[in-house]
């Protein structure tokens, strides 16, 4: 059999602690320059890759740190700067998800990096400093900042390139210089990490169809020119990411893979190159595997079985190396090493590589850091876990078993095989209350009492509203004093009663500003919240919540997901006592508000040893039991949140239907309880509505909110070709951004809905929660988005009534 080596793909940036966002947004917020957030982040960096040689891993990416995102860090490097950041005039053409701003109480600070009017200038070199840096990730008053989207199916987020009109220059060589730093402040022959060429242009804006390859081939020498420093330099290896190759590959494609990676040899002939793909398994194996590098990096975790039965169907080439993803780059658990080591040498026997790197499935940035923080867990639980640093430790042992034979690690392997099956054998994932629960459902759609068209007239005749009515997506801004009061409570430090009277006091607070501003549908504001997640993880059986396991969602922006180990079930009600005070100071409707089934799982660190499908249903049934406590105590309106629900799009279209089928079998489950006079809404976030138009419809909510305003309303496009006939609120500005919307944006957004949309369908609101927000902002948001909307009526007098409950009356 080939030797193995310990290879890893990414480690995560955030810190144990977080210590990286907490510099960052120093900086944002002035109280450190660029020069000591430079240097304090590279005491970061280099720790990082210190600890990784502690771990025994032997190939450490270098180059892989960022200050906030990969993809940003690539555009930068080859000078693709939106040209109306740098003077050019081309405009803010966005066409990205939202972020879900509603997502965490871990923020991205609201303070913007701001130029006034100027635009940015580069030194000498071409290079634009980081005031560009993060003027293009998070936008200026004078300009709106790049688009943003999910990178794949994980919930992180990628600044997306704008490379409309712009032409590509070698800037500064990035990857030599973290290749030297490492090299010579510690002695680590690092491994560069690179996202390749094809993954660039595939995921950027802004590319006419006939520039894609003048664009591919201005990229190949500037990228070649990277390697040949880098081989000048002494290193040997470089890890060149092309995850777009597990999405659909053209036979153009091919070539043009061919093309770059023959012009990367003969520019770098001493260096070795690790084709790495993730998430999936790579399309057109045969061909992937014949391109002229010397490793290939396959997914062989969330790739569904399909990349080993290729290598048993096809073969591998014996003079590469193979690059084996066997240790789960996005989940949490302890991996069984016997389970992980069988299917090891069944990838040796099948491929007989030249040589085996054993890595995690994808880069580490998708998990915490070290479970050694988390010792407030149930041991059982805690003994089941492994973030970033046990996974390596996971490598380590994996390659020892590899190369000097299954004794040499046997205690390690048993102590993983033992704590994985303790917490299989525990109660809470044998809970037959809930199997029983599961075992009654009927496998046809659950069903509400009546089709939409008659629940809309029936919900317009009992609680009437304008037309275009308006509302929010359910978070208000938390600000310190909100943080500091929970706080406070969960430490000991305020009653109960002290806790209540606060969020009693400012729900009161808040539905006077609404009812001040004119808002027809208002909201508790959620300012008992966490998290939109995490929320309903500390009140469900089956859920724990953990210390310190953040994840970096977008820039310095964190989530703590939390972990679903068990059996779910509802214990005791969540929400009803906040909405249902809420609804008492006020004669204007409420919304309940909740997370869906689908977001709890896609936002939570789920439970592997179950199918998804089994644990979406058993998230339903606990929150069908919610929304019927909330219409018992009267909430008419109930908005079950699922933003996360195109983000778990498979990757391969073939995939599609059997996860949207169960999707919407959950959501139904969720929510047909309720009789017809209840109006059930669903938000969501996502880019491509186009692609899931008919599951959205087959949700059967009387009214969907959807993202629109940092697409600038290019969304709307998807109901050309496709007839949507229910309540839908497409978002009318862009919470992600401290600039305050304009008048003329807002109608511009709304009317260009309405030149597909029936005015009786339409509502008008925000793009997502305004949790992220200061007041000074929402406020005055609110108020020119409900002029707005006033405006808009007054054009539409008279149009035809009976959508989404609306009467086509006047305020």
């Amino acid at each position: 059999m080939s030797q193995a080596k310990s290879s890893n793909l990414g480690y995560p940036r955030i810190g144990e602690k977080r210590e990286w966002k907490k510099l960052l947004e120093a900086h944002w917020a002035g109280k450190i320059d660029a020069a000591e957030l430079e240097s304090e982040t590279k005491k970061l960096r280099l720790e990082y890759l210190k600890k990784q040689r502690d771990l025994k891993t032997e190939l450490i990416p270098v180059g892989d740190f960022s200050l906030y995102d990969h993809m940003l860090d690539t555009a930068f490097t080859f000078g693709l700067v939106p040209q109306r950041f740098t003077g050019g005039d081309n405009t803010a053409k966005h066409d990205g998800d939202c972020g879900c701003a509603h997502g965490s109480h871990d923020e991205e600070p609201v303070a913007s990096t701001d130029s006034g009017t100027k635009a940015f200038a580069p030194d000498a070199n071409g290079a634009y400093g980081l005031d560009a840096y993060f003027a293009v990730a998070r936008g200026t008053k004078a300009f709106a900042a790049s688009p943003m989207t999910k990178w794949f199916d994980t919930n992180y987020h990628y600044i997306v390139p704008e490379l409309q009109g712009l032409t590509p220059k070698l800037t500064v060589n990035r990857p030599l210089a973290f290749y030297l730093e490492a090299k010579e402040e510690l002695g680590i022959d690092g491994k560069p990490v690179l996202v390749g060429p094809l993954t660039l242009l595939k995921l950027a804006r802004g590319i006419e169809e006939d520039r894609f390859d003048t664009l591919l081939d201005q990229l190949i020498p500037l990228y070649a020119q990277v390697l040949k420093e880098l081989s000048e330099a002494g290193a040997k290896w470089v890890q060149i990411d092309e995850p777009v190759l597990v999405l659909e590959t053209s036979e153009a494609d091919i070539a043009r893979l061919n093309k770059v990676y023959e012009a990367f040899r003969a520019a770098a002939p001493e260096l070795n190159i690790l084709l790495q793909t993730y998430f999936e398994s790579v399309s057109r194996y045969q061909d992937i595997v014949q391109l002229p590098v010397q490793a290939i990096g396959l997914d062989f975790v969330h790739d569904r079985g399909r990349n080993l039965a290729a290598i048993e169907q096809y073969g591998f080439p014996q003079d590469k190396i193979l690059g084996a993803g066997v240790i789960d780059g996005r989940n949490i658990w302890r991996s069984d090493l016997k389970v992980k080591l069988d299917l090891l040498r069944r990838i040796q026997q099948a491929a007989q590589p030249k040589e085996l790197f054993v890595q995690p499935s994808s880069s580490l940035l998708h998990v915490p850091v070290t479970t050694r923080s988390e010792q407030a867990l149930e041991a059982k639980i805690r003994n089941g876990l492994s973030f970033a640093d046990e996974k390596l430790t996971e490598i380590a042992v994996l390659v020892k078993a590899l190369n000097e034979g299954e004794e040499a690690a046997a205690a390690a392997i048993a102590e993983s095989v033992d704590a994985v099956a303790a917490l299989n054998a525990s109660p809470e994932r044998n809970d037959e209350s809930v199997r029983d629960a599961l075992g009654k459902l009927d496998a046809r759609r659950p069903e509400r009492l009546s089709p939409y068209a008659v629940r809309r007239d029936v919900q317009a005749k009992h609680r009437p509203l304008p037309l275009l009515p308006t509302t929010t997506i359910g978070s208000l801004p938390q600000t310190t004093e909100v943080r500091q009061a929970r706080s406070k409570w969960k430490k000991g430090e305020w009653s109960e009663e002290q806790y209540v009277d606060f969020l009693h006091a400012e729900t009161e607070r808040w539905i006077r500003i609404q009812e001040e501003i004119g808002i027809d549908v208002l909201v508790h504001g959620e300012f008992e919240r966490n998290d939109m997640v995490e929320y309903f993880g500390e009140q469900l059986a089956g859920f724990t919540t953990s210390g310190f396991a953040w994840v970096q969602s977008y820039g310095s922006r964190c989530v703590k997901p939390p972990i679903l180990y068990g059996d779910v079930k509802l214990l005791s009600p969540m929400t009803v006592t906040e909405s249902a005070y809420a609804q008492s100071l006020t004669d204007k409707p409420v919304k309940g508000m909740l997370t869906g089934p689908i977001t709890i799982y896609n936002w939570s660190f789920v439970r592997d040893d179950l199918p998804r499908a089994v644990v979406q249903n058993q998230i339903a049934l606990a929150l069908r039991s919610e929304v019927s406590a909330l219409e018992e105590a009267g909430i008419g309106m109930i908005q079950v949140d699922e933003p996360a629900l195109r983000e778990g799009l498979p990757l391969k279209r073939e995939d599609w239907q059997d996860y949207l089928d169960d999707a919407v079998y959950a959501f139904r489950a969720s929510t047909t309880s309720v009789q017809d006079e209840t109006q059930i809404h669903t938000h969501m976030c996502y880019a491509e509505f186009g692609d899931i138009i008919q599951a959205i419809s087959d949700l059967d909510a009387d009214v969907i909110s959807i993202e629109a305003a940092r697409s600038h309303g290019d969304l709307v496009t998807a109901f050309e070709d496709h007839t949507y006939d229910k309540g839908i609120g497409l978002g009318v500005f862009d919470i992600h951004s401290p600039r305050l919307p304009e008048p003329s944006e807002i109608e511009s957004i709304a009317k260009r809905a309405l030149e597909v949309l029936d005015p009786a369908q339409f509502w008008i609101n925000p793009d997502c929660g305004l949790k992220t927000r200061r007041e000074e902002e929402v406020i005055p948001s609110l108020k020119t988005m409900v002029a707005a909307a006033a405006a808009l009526r007054q054009q539409f007098v008279g149009a035809a009534a009976g959508g989404a409950g609306v009467t086509g009356g006047q305020d």
